[in-house]
């Protein structure tokens, strides 16, 4: 009786750690922000466009994840070069490849189109946003 009650258990504890495991590998685009406390743009970035970019076709294409420049470098962004200024966007796709950037913040309006263009360059089956919205 004891094996019989363990079989499920144990079955769904191992299909949950298949799934760990497969999400863990995957990767998606994401845009990166090199930022600083001190950044005048990067304030006028967070209060003119972070609000709204998570709910955005881009945001949800490639979410944002905020890097402190003067912070030791995450493992995974080490080959990342040369981002001396804030903010420094950079977009990464699905393999942690840059695909381009955008150095500084230079409006709401040039932002985007910006980053429009840098998102047209992903590879056609990241290119198309995941929205069901």
């Amino acid at each position: 009786m004891t094996r019989t009650f363990f079989r499920p258990i144990f079955s769904v504890v191992f299909a949950l750690g298949l799934i760990a495991c497969a999400s863990a590998g995957a990767r998606a685009a994401e845009l990166l922000m090199f930022e600083s406390a001190s950044c005048e743009w990067c304030a006028v970035w967070n209060e003119e466009i972070g609000p709204i970019y998570p709910k955005t076709v881009e945001g949800k294409r490639a979410p944002l994840r905020r890097v402190d420049l003067h912070d030791p470098r995450p493992v995974d962004l080490r080959d990342i070069e040369g981002v001396r200024f804030t903010p420094t966007f950079v977009l990464l796709d699905d393999r942690g490849q840059e695909v381009g950037r955008i150095n500084g913040y230079p409006g709401e309006d040039f932002f985007w189109g910006l980053l429009s263009q840098l998102i047209g360059k992903l590879p056609e089956e990241e290119a198309d946003p995941l929205i069901n919205t």
